[in-house]
C-alpha cells in the first residue's frame, strides 16, 4: 500500500471506532507501518475527525515529519520492533474491555469462532505513566507473547497483519468483555468450548493459520 492508502485506511479506522463505540474522545492512538517507518495520530487528536495532516511519520524513535505525535508512539514503535509481520496497531479504551483491564477478571476466548482465534493470546501489562518510557518499555517486552494487551487502569492495544484485521480484533475484544460482563451482571452461566475444543479449532478448522507465539 502506498502512503496515502495507509492514511485514509487509518482515517477510516479512527472513525470505525468511534462510530462503534470502541474510542472516546481524544483518548487512544492508532497507527500503520510505511515502508520504512509508521504513521500515527497526532497528539490530542479526535479519532472520529481525522484529518490527513493529524497523522505523524516516525521512525528509529524520532518523530520526523507531521504534527506532534502521541506521547505514546514509542510503544507502537516497541511493537513494530519485535513483530516484523504487524502492520497496524490501535490503542483505546473500549468501555467494557478497559472495565476488565481494570479489574481482577479475565477475558475469555473459547465463546465463539472470533473470540477463540482473536483472543487466543491476552497479556496483562501493569499499570505505568502513559506515555512514559516504562510503559512503551513493557509493551516491547511483551509484544512477542500475543496481539491483545490489557493495560491496568489504561486501556488496551491490539495489533495485528493489517489494519482490517486490527479493527476486526479490537471488536471482537468489546464484543466479548461485553458478553462476559452482562452475564455476570445477570447470573446467566455461559456456555464455553473445552480446551481440546479450542485447539482443534485453532489448528484444524483452516479459519485462519495458527500462530506460533513466543513463550
Amino acid at each position: 500500500m502506498n502512503n496515502q492508502a495507509i492514511l485514509s485506511d487509518l482515517q477510516k479506522t479512527g472513525k470505525f471506532m468511534m462510530d462503534k463505540d470502541l474510542a472516546w474522545g481524544t483518548a487512544g492512538n492508532i497507527s500503520a507501518r510505511c515502508e520504512d517507518g509508521y504513521f500515527i495520530s497526532a497528539t490530542g487528536t479526535y479519532l472520529g475527525e481525522l484529518e490527513l495532516d493529524d497523522f505523524s511519520y516516525c521512525k528509529d524513535g524520532e518523530h520526523v515529519v507531521g504534527k506532534k505525535p502521541s506521547k505514546e508512539f514509542l510503544m507502537h514503535e516497541g511493537i513494530y520492533e519485535q513483530r516484523p509481520e504487524i502492520h497496524a496497531v490501535l490503542h483505546a479504551s473500549p468501555f467494557y474491555s478497559t472495565f476488565i483491564a481494570n479489574s481482577n477478571l479475565q477475558i475469555p476466548s473459547n465463546y465463539f469462532v472470533e473470540s477463540m482465534y482473536y483472543l487466543e493470546r491476552v497479556v496483562r501489562i501493569p499499570f505505568y505513566q502513559p506515555g512514559s518510557k516504562e510503559l512503551a518499555q513493557a509493551v516491547k517486552e511483551s509484544a512477542k507473547k500475543a496481539n491483545i494487551f490489557l493495560l491496568e487502569n489504561h486501556g488496551i492495544i491490539v495489533c495485528d497483519v493489517n489494519i482490517k484485521e486490527a479493527r476486526t480484533a479490537l471488536q471482537t475484544l468489546e464484543y466479548t468483555a461485553r458478553m462476559h460482563i452482562l452475564a455476570l451482571e445477570k447470573n446467566i452461566p455461559l456456555n464455553g468450548l473445552s480446551d481440546e475444543t479450542v485447539q482443534h479449532f485453532l489448528h484444524h478448522s483452516g479459519y485462519k493459520p495458527a500462530r506460533n507465539w513466543a513463550r
